[in-house]
């Protein structure tokens, strides 16, 4: 017999990285959107101390590089509210540092979490929501998930990743009548430039002065003077999830807008001058 909690929620939203920055607003957003949340992190007190204490609201810890703490939290909302609605997969953080200058270290934490986290976390909440036959998988990939740039190159094959499992997913689960979601924020007014939320490289190679190097100066310039703002993001979240047909995939920014502009016009360019090339492997017969 189930022990779910007995209240009327619009939706269970499961969120990862809830304790600070974007996962906290989203987590609000929601609740204030009369939904239940289940915010997941690292520290449960955080959690609390950040969102208060709610029937609506399940605090739970989990590393998402943890595949069992994934399983049992996605149990723990099963358990309390008897159905998970939303996945909000935000738990994740940054590389600065040139291809070359990125530690291997550096690299495999960063997949750890960015990628295989996300794949933990999903493949533990997939199950509740097929038994469901509904759902909406959200997966925060970046502005570097679709258009990858010096100084943060390790960063964007992260996010290049989250958005070919989304874009499988999306595939996969529409006949399941669950939704797969990758939205693409651009600079918001975050934590995620300070160290809390970005690893700098430790190497510095003299070469790369002028491209990564340049990222580097640019990003401290930048922190904290982002042009997004944050909640206006957890609110547009709250927004996606009512709409009956959601999107594949949502740019959250006017930078990231322009950055797709930019990226489609150059590889349309670039195929162009290329094309014949290009068609020529194919068997002649």
């Amino acid at each position: 017999m189930s022990n779910a909690t007995k209240h009327e929620f619009k939706r269970v939203w499961f969120v990862t990285g809830a304790s600070r920055g974007l996962g906290a607003l989203i987590a609000q957003a929601a609740l204030a959107d009369g939904n239940a949340v289940v915010a997941a992190g690292r520290n449960v007190r955080a959690i609390i101390e950040r969102l208060g204490e709610s029937s609506a609201l399940l605090p739970v810890a989990l590393d998402v590089t943890d595949e069992e703490q994934a399983k049992r939290a996605a149990q723990a909302a099963l358990a309390k509210f008897g159905r998970i609605d939303v996945l909000v997969n935000n738990a994740g953080f940054g590389l600065l540092a040139a291809v070359e200058e990125s530690a291997d270290a550096d690299v495999r934490r960063i997949y750890d979490t960015n990628v295989f986290g996300l794949l933990n976390v999903t493949r533990a909440v997939l199950p509740v929501m097929r038994g469901q036959r509904s759902g909406h998988v959200i997966n925060v990939s970046s502005i570097g998930g679709y258009r990858s740039a010096a100084g943060f190159g390790v960063y964007c094959s992260t996010k290049f990743a989250v958005e070919g499992i989304t874009e499988a997913l999306h595939a996969e689960l529409k006949p399941l009548g669950i939704h797969a979601t990758v939205v693409e924020p651009g600079y918001f007014r975050t934590n995620f430039l300070d160290a809390s939320s970005l690893v700098v490289g430790k190497e510095v190679i003299d070469d790369y002065d002028e491209t990564s190097g340049n990222v580097r100066r640019f990003a401290e310039g930048m922190n904290h003077n982002q042009p997004g703002d944050p909640q206006k993001l957890a609110k547009a979240l709250v927004t996606l999830v009512d709409v009956p047909r959601p999107p594949l995939r949502l740019p959250l920014g006017t930078d990231t807008l322009k950055a797709i502009a930019e990226k489609n016009a150059y590889v349309a360019t670039e195929t162009e001058t290329w094309k014949a090339l290009s068609a020529s492997t194919d068997f002649s017969d």
